[in-house]
């Protein structure tokens, strides 16, 4: 039988010149794509973040490089960055062997990269521009939402402040009316007290008030304990109140340990069944499935987030593009309308779009998108074929923009056959119509079905979403480790920076 053959092991050899880093790295490694994109770009943004004099400083540009390098191999915590860069040898080569704590690493990203990662971030897309990779003139946006280290259960919401705050204002009501009647012929100031603008020091003076009024009455065992808990809690909640909705800024919902997320329900929720969590809505656009622009927000709706992100582009790039194209997510008047003013041409679908190309489509003939409108006469024809004569218009404030709503009115509703599927309104059928609003929707449906239109729809899920798949599923990103909308946001440019830079790799 044969001897088995093995290679030689000598795990002490002792070597006349030691081996090099640059050595054992292979030319198209993707280490190798970070530590040249990086010496490319200009830093004295962030240079100007470091205070001068003082003990010496690693350099910004190699943390920058350690930090690209790690999100793009999955590794998002500063401990084990700071491990790789002892024990890995492409961390040890881009550190040029030097080995930053956890602290200079968490430090370095989260003050020193603090509002100026997007001015990074532009330069790397604009040398990929400049290769070819992707162009500015074309974009795809979408969002997804991603969860907060937040405690999950950490909720303030804002319809329980005001219930809360309402409860309180009825009681004071309460308290104050049974002040009028018991102690009528106290003494004192009895003007009532502005119940409709209530606040902890309106609160406070008015059970002074009562508390002065009802000194000499015997009052009962209940009346005495309400007043006493309103004595002690009710200005304090108030005042914790205010202070809470100045967090909220206009949201539903915040974590207290985290106070830019809001509550949001997520997809990926391993109970399958859409939980609410703290969390921010991504957003990013892409070209060639390599992303230009990307933005956090606390609010959860897409249709709000599109202006701010496209205002962000024209910050980053000078410029808009020439073609925005996004899903039904993002369909309504203020975006179409901001779109047609900065001459973008906009491929966005309405909401009910996809419904009205399904083959078994059928028209409802009853709502009021569908009933026939003479334009000559301003007048509707509801659906038993008589006329809706306009009646009025209507101004009312949505979403930061005025709208005018014209109505209509039908006559004869009351002995209709076709009235219980027509409508449930009290007497003849009225319908608010924004022509403004249908007519950008409808110019909308028209160039999604255009050639050019079908061409951009079928590329949107291919450019866009494979980003999200790949950062959730292939990167395993699915929760926000630093708390707070700067920091997440850092993490947020981080990935789609070494998103790209890994494509380039590959």
């Amino acid at each position: 039988m044969a001897r088995p053959l093995f290679k030689a092991y000598q795990q002490n050899q002792v070597y006349l010149f030691p081996p090099s880093l640059e050595d054992l790295i292979a030319d198209n490694h993707p280490v190798r794509v970070v530590s040249d994109v990086i010496d490319r770009i200009d830093i004295d943004i962030i240079i100007k973040k470091y205070k001068g004099g003082g003990t010496t400083s690693y350099h910004p540009r190699m943390l920058l490089k350690l930090l690209v390098y790690s999100y793009l191999n999955n590794v998002y915590s500063s401990r084990k960055i700071e491990a790789s860069a002892k024990e890995n040898i492409y961390f040890m080569w881009l550190s040029g062997m030097s080995q930053p704590d956890h602290h200079t690493i968490n430090r370095f990203r989260s003050e020193r990269l603090r509002n100026i990662l997007k001015e990074v971030f532009a330069q790397i897309v604009l040398l990929l521009v400049e290769s070819g990779h992707v162009s500015l003139q074309e974009i795809y946006t979408d969002g997804t939402k991603i969860e907060s280290v937040a405690n999950r259960y950490s909720f303030v919401w804002g319809k329980a402040i005001n219930s809360s705050r309402d409860r309180i204002r009825q009681q004071l009501k309460e308290l104050w009316s049974y002040t009028q009647k018991v102690a009528a012929d106290e003494k004192g100031d009895d003007t009532p007290p502005d119940f409709d603008k209530i606040d902890s020091k309106e609160v406070k003076a008015t059970i002074e008030k009562i508390d002065a009024a009802l000194k000499n009455t015997e009052v009962s065992k209940g009346v005495k304990q309400k007043l006493n808990y309103a004595r002690k809690h009710w200005p304090a909640k108030l005042k914790k109140y205010k202070e809470q909705e100045k967090v909220l800024k206009g949201r539903n919902s915040y974590s207290k340990t985290d106070p830019g997320a809001t509550f949001m329900r997520m997809k990926e929720d391993h109970m399958k069944n859409g939980q609410l969590k703290p969390g921010y809505n991504a957003q990013i656009s892409t070209h060639n499935q390599f992303v230009v622009n990307y933005s956090l927000h606390s609010n959860p709706t897409d249709t709000k987030t599109l202006i701010p992100h496209l205002e962000q582009h024209k910050k980053l790039y000078k410029t808009l593009p020439n073609v925005q194209v996004a899903d039904a997510g993002y369909g309504s008047e203020e975006n179409y309308l901001y779109l047609q003013k900065q001459g973008v041409e906009a491929f966005i679908k309405p909401a009910d779009f996809d419904r009205k190309q399904k083959r078994n489509y059928q028209p409802n003939p009853f709502i009021t998108g569908n009933l026939e409108y003479n334009a000559l006469r301003d007048e509707y024809q509801c659906p038993a074929g008589n006329p809706m004569k306009r009646t009025g218009t209507i101004k009312r404030k949505e979403n930061g923009l005025l709208k005018t709503y014209a109505t209509y009115k039908a006559s004869g509703c009351k002995n209709c056959p076709l009235r219980e599927a027509c409508h449930k309104q009290k007497g003849n059928r009225i319908i608010n119509v924004n022509h403004k609003g249908w007519k950008l929707r409808n110019q909308a449906h028209d160039r999604l079905k255009s050639e050019q239109g079908v061409i951009y729809r079928k590329k949107r899920a291919a450019d866009v979403e494979p980003v999200f798949a790949n950062i959730k599923h292939n990167k395993n990103f699915k929760r926000f480790l630093l708390k707070g909308m700067d920091k997440t946001e850092i993490e947020w440019g981080l990935l789609c920076i070494a998103h790209n830079l890994k494509k380039i790799a590959a």
